[in-house]
């Protein structure tokens, strides 16, 4: 699979100056990690869950989450894992491409259970999204996730959400970080991102953002933010890929939407006309959001509705320009540092300091690609939602 796969060659060639790379369940977790993208979740409850995975797989979805946590009743959870386990039983039998498929659990048991009851079409399983991950609750997640790779003899990765009280609260934060970063560390090989429960954290205070906010205007989610990426988020070699939070809202009609974007690839002018339209369709809080995710070292979303999908990966693309710097910062007679004036002629790039940047730039380069130097997000979204 490869991000923008769904959308014909040549208009990939004509948005790209560099193309997506292709990747796989197989792929190595560097690659996994930063490729993830917008990770749409999907409630494990759904009758016709496999063709809901193929109709996103379509649409450019290389990754979902299939929930038997949060998103489903107490009452539903063995008629959701029974579910699970007759849908990854038909995607086994049509033999199509799936994105990476995550199931996210409740308690460790389910784990080793639902991998045993998967029988062969565990081979579709990329691994298992472990909630409210704390140093005392992941410890059992993990070493369920050891047991469940021996018996069926592949690789699973996790993918802890840092959503407790505990990492929340001034008074227990510290610690509780100083825990996560130990039990990650620990089975660090297994571990493909961390993700952010922000409604949790929202919830134990009462709070909801609206529409026109974002996670890091609310400034006690946003410290929390700050004290994740400073801990677990560093570039010395300790980090992990860290996700931004969910966006809640889902007005945006795709629908009527759509026509508005494909009257022109190339927008042909149309482009202040089109981002009003973006504006108007209420997509302005989740595009501030998935810059400021980016601006705060965030790589990735998760995604509770098919409409953010797009909007997630048309701002992953790397710019012409920032591609440009990276190089420039990156050349080898680079390495002995210094300050240079940028191939844009419109910044300054000082080698040392800018290194892990542009490192970090080409990783994210290498599987989302580098736009041409006349195309925008704009025509990269219209792209994205092309049927």
């Amino acid at each position: 699979m490869r991000h923008f796969g769904h959308i014909a060659p040549a208009v990939r060639e004509g948005l790209f100056f560099q193309e997506p790379c292709e990747f796989g369940a197989g792929s190595s977790p560097r690659t996994l990690s930063a490729a993830l993208g917008a990770t749409l979740y999907s409630p494990a409850t759904r009758p016709r869950l496999a063709d809901d995975v193929i109709k996103q797989a379509g649409r450019g979805v290389v990754s979902m989450v299939l929930c038997l946590e949060d998103s489903i009743d107490d009452s539903e959870v063995v008629g959701a894992e029974e579910n699970l386990v007759r849908q990854f039983a038909d995607l086994d039998a049509r033999g199509v491409e799936v994105p990476l498929l995550f199931i996210r659990v409740r308690e460790p048991g389910q784990i080793t259970d639902v991998v045993q009851r998967l029988g062969s079409a565990v081979r579709l399983l990329s691994g298992f999204v472990l909630p409210k991950f704390t140093e005392e609750r992941g410890v059992p997640f993990m070493e369920a996730l050891g047991n469940a790779e021996k018996a069926c003899g592949q690789r699973l990765f996790a993918m802890p959400v840092l959503e407790s009280p505990e990492l929340l609260h001034l008074e227990t934060r510290a610690e509780t970080l100083r825990g996560i970063a130990r039990t990650v560390d620990k089975y660090r090989e297994r571990v493909l991102a961390l993700r952010l429960g922000v409604t949790d954290f929202c919830s134990a205070y009462g709070l909801r953002r609206a529409p026109d906010m974002t996670a890091y205007d609310v400034q006690i989610v946003g410290a929390v933010i700050a004290d994740v990426v400073n801990v677990l988020g560093r570039s010395d070699g300790t980090g992990f890929t860290i996700t931004g939070p969910v966006w809640e809202y889902f007005r945006l009609q795709e629908r009527m939407f759509k026509p508005q974007l494909r009257r022109s690839p190339f927008l042909e002018g149309r482009a202040e006309e089109l981002r009003t339209a973006l504006i108007e369709h209420d997509l302005d809080g989740l595009l501030r959001e998935i810059e400021l995710d980016r601006a705060n070292g965030l790589l990735g979303k998760t995604c509770i509705h098919p409409s953010h999908v797009a909007p997630v990966h048309a701002l992953s693309v790397v710019s012409h320009e920032e591609f440009s710097d990276a190089q420039d910062i990156l050349r080898p007679e680079r390495g002995g540092g210094g300050v240079l004036r940028s191939v844009y002629t419109n910044k300054m790039n000082e080698v040392k300091p800018h290194r892990a940047w542009a490192e970090r730039t080409l990783q994210r380069a290498e599987v989302f690609g580098v736009a041409r130097e006349d195309v925008g997000f704009v025509d990269l979204l219209a792209a994205g939602l092309a049927e």
